[in-house]
């Protein structure tokens, strides 16, 4: 195989020395990466980042991007397909890590009495691909109601090729307005979409929180446009919402801060950031990178990703019970660290200190 020039995004872990078997890559700041870097480029590999468009391409011998993310709207699909540029996201990659998120957030508001018993709280999932579908496997199992709404998967469509969809019929998901009337939890994991019926910009509006009926929590780990945050600031300030859990922000990297301050917990856009789900999207950027040049040893390129270490390793002060969720991830200590440092959203996410996904057995004991 004719040796690769790679372009990586210099935040993605345990990818070099897997990717020197590839070819040669230069590593860089996602948000700087240039025209100028891409140029003789045969594949980009990148984060959310990083604008896949024309003033980024154009002119460039780039055949193939890989971002190791579940996101994709920082991709112009149009241009990348009349370009006849190939792409492709890594669906899933994060899934467990955002439901250990939501289901770290919801013990610690059932330790400060916020929710009702589990078997009598209903959370309302918008949004049933990979995601969704992981975040109610994780809290049925723990024993709590669950409501799907996602209405093209309701339709018998899947926009995205995801297989989770698989685990609901239609008869199943249940609307936006069941949702608003039954739920005590609203849990968004939609993908960003300004165009359609069910476009998901804004879909967290005015409308919407005035439609709510239990003061539910809010919990959005999707995309910080899905939610209109200055109709969200009015909805708690006439008490229509509850507690609110924001780890997605419009205008990231730059909070409102009025959010920032009130919200009951405000993480800078890691509920994705497990180690696990880091290697997951490395290893799934990697093997289409590799697929798509007709690489063979794949295997023998994903055997150089490092193995984690058992978690214990990232918790060298001990005192955490790893017998708890909390013991593997409490999200109180990122909102610590953003509410001092709000300026220091991007190095919050970028220096992330890494951390292990909780085993299912964690959560019976909980």
């Amino acid at each position: 195989m004719e040796k690769l020039n790679l372009v990586i995004d210099d935040k993605i872990p345990y990818i070099r020395e897997a990717a020197a078997l590839l070819g040669d890559a230069v590593y860089l700041p996602g948000a700087q990466i240039s025209a100028d870097d891409v140029r003789t480029a045969d594949a980009l590999i990148v984060r959310t980042r990083t604008r896949i468009d024309h003033t980024l391409l154009e002119g460039s011998r780039v055949q193939f991007v890989a971002t190791a993310t579940i996101g994709f709207d920082h991709i112009d699909n149009r241009y990348a397909r009349e370009a006849g540029i190939r792409w492709t996201n890594c669906p899933g990659c994060n899934a467990g890590s955002v439901a250990q998120y939501v289901a770290t957030a919801l013990l610690l508001l059932e330790e400060d009495g916020v929710l009702p018993q589990r078997s009598d709280c209903c959370v309302g999932i918008v949004g049933v691909g990979h995601v969704g579908s992981r975040v109610s496997q994780l809290l049925r199992h723990m024993g709590f109601r669950v409501k799907h709404c996602d209405p093209l998967r309701a339709a018998g469509q899947d926009p995205a090729g995801t297989l989770d969809s698989w685990l609901y019929s239609p008869a199943e998901y249940v609307s936006l307005e069941e949702i608003a009337r039954t739920a005590d939890v609203v849990t968004l994991h939609t993908p960003l979409t300004r165009e359609g019926r069910h476009a998901t910009y804004h879909l967290a509006d005015a409308a919407f929180f005035n439609s709510l009926a239990r003061r539910p929590v809010l919990i959005n780990s999707s995309r910080g446009e899905v939610v209109d945050t200055l109709a969200l600031l009015r909805a708690m300030d006439s008490g229509k919402v509850g507690p609110v859990v924001m780890d997605t922000w419009e205008n990231e990297p730059h909070p409102n801060a009025e959010l920032l301050a009130r919200a009951y917990l405000a993480t800078p856009h890691i509920a994705g950031y497990s180690a696990d789900g880091k290697v997951c999207g490395t290893r799934m950027a990697l093997a289409a990178v590799a697929r798509h040049f007709g690489v063979a040893d794949i295997p023998r390129i994903l055997a150089a990703i490092p193995a984690l270490p058992h978690p214990e390793i990232y918790y060298p002060e001990g005192g955490r019970d790893l017998r708890s969720p909390l013991g593997w991830y409490d999200p109180r200590r990122d909102t610590l660290a953003l509410r001092n440092h709000p300026e220091a959203f991007e190095r919050l996410r970028g220096d992330y200190p890494l951390r292990r996904e909780a085993p299912m057995e964690a959560y019976e004991l909980n």
